[in-house]
């Protein structure tokens, strides 16, 4: 009997492995961007999980890398990894990837200091003060060709932050739940030195960049597109939502 067992425990391991062994692995770039995505969340955030079940569906392991943001996009337009997330939508990005079905983001807008007496009714309103973007990401089409606003660069949003704080910028382009989440986790004590300026300039949705390097990327998307509708339709994507409290 025990002896049965211990074929039958060494068949299933051998089958599993086996299986293991013949799932594809997508390897994906990304940016520790918490609420949504990061290695310190709970399932890596609501955006990992639902890429990684949507691959997952298809038979496939989804892999993601955390990375400097602007290295993330070279590195996944190089063909180094199959592609990166998440993106907001533009049609430059076309040139060098295949965009994805989208999938729920937040507002994305201004934050500036609440001592702050800056207001604006159009982008021309900002050309006096210097504006915080972060290096490589897209914002809005009418931000981003803004070429007449002093954008000032940095890493990341956290860098960003900090520099406001210290005021050697006046106002920081952020969308709204990363910005408030990093002030609550790790600028506790400034956090009430700054607020998000209503109303956004845009909400966003949010997209899976695939590169058009890779030779079989379309069929990859193609899957990919497929699973986020089937999610979308049977309840999973309303499930992992809840899970981390939005609710779209």
């Amino acid at each position: 009997m025990f002896r049965r067992m211990v074929v039958m425990i060494s068949l299933f391991l051998v089958f599993l492995c086996s299986n293991l062994m013949a799932a594809e692995t997508i390897k994906l770039a990304s940016l520790e961007w918490e609420p949504y995505i990061g290695p310190k969340m709970p399932g890596g955030g609501y955006v990992a999980e639902i890429v990684t079940e949507a691959f997952k569906k298809n038979g496939k392991i989804a892999q993601i890398d955390y990375l400097p943001w602007a290295r993330a996009v070279k590195m996944a337009k190089d063909g180094d990894y199959a592609g990166y997330l998440p993106e907001y939508y533009s049609e430059d990005l076309k040139k060098d990837f295949i965009l994805s079905a989208p999938f729920p983001g937040g507002p994305l807008g201004f934050f500036k200091k609440k001592s702050s007496k800056i207001t604006f009714k159009t982008l021309e309103d900002l050309k006096p003060y210097s504006i915080g973007v972060v290096r490589g990401y897209v914002n809005t089409a009418e931000f981003d060709a803004a070429a007449y606003l002093k954008k000032d660069e940095a890493k990341d949003d956290l860098t960003n932050f900090k520099k406001l704080i210290a005021g050697r910028i006046e106002l920081i382009v952020c969308d709204k739940y990363v910005g408030e989440h990093l002030l609550k986790t790790e600028l506790k004590e400034s956090a009430g030195e700054v607020e998000f300026v209503e109303p956004g300039l845009e909400n966003k949705d949010l997209y899976l960049c695939i590169s058009k390097a890779l030779p079989n990327g379309q069929k990859i998307m193609d899957e990919f597109n497929a699973a986020i509708k089937q999610m979308a339709d049977d309840g999973t994507m309303k499930k992992i939502l809840e899970q981390y409290g939005i609710k779209k």
